[in-house]
């Protein structure tokens, strides 16, 4: 496989290896690669967990009964002053 870095790739690229840290482009790349894998593992297990909380509300909201929008907005705001002292 062949790829076309940007000007500002090769830049960066050429920065990190001017730091001594890295012995070459490719183990650059190799480390933006494994850190992009772990980027959307994390996503992934980020997203899950939120659908999984969705699913809870919406299975608790169809065990509650429903309450005035103006009821709700002022608890919200009475637990915030209540936090804040």
């Amino acid at each position: 496989m062949s790829i076309s870095l940007s000007p500002d790739q090769e830049r960066l690229i050429q920065t990190k290896l001017q730091t001594g840290k890295y012995n070459s482009a490719e183990e650059v790349l190799e480390i933006a690669l494994q850190l992009l894998d772990k980027y959307d593992l994390a996503d992934a297990v980020w997203n899950e967990d939120v659908g999984e909380k969705i699913d809870t509300a919406i299975s608790a909201s169809a065990q509650t009964p429903p309450i005035d929008g103006e009821i709700f907005i002022n608890q919200i705001l009475e637990r915030f002053q209540q936090d804040r002292s």
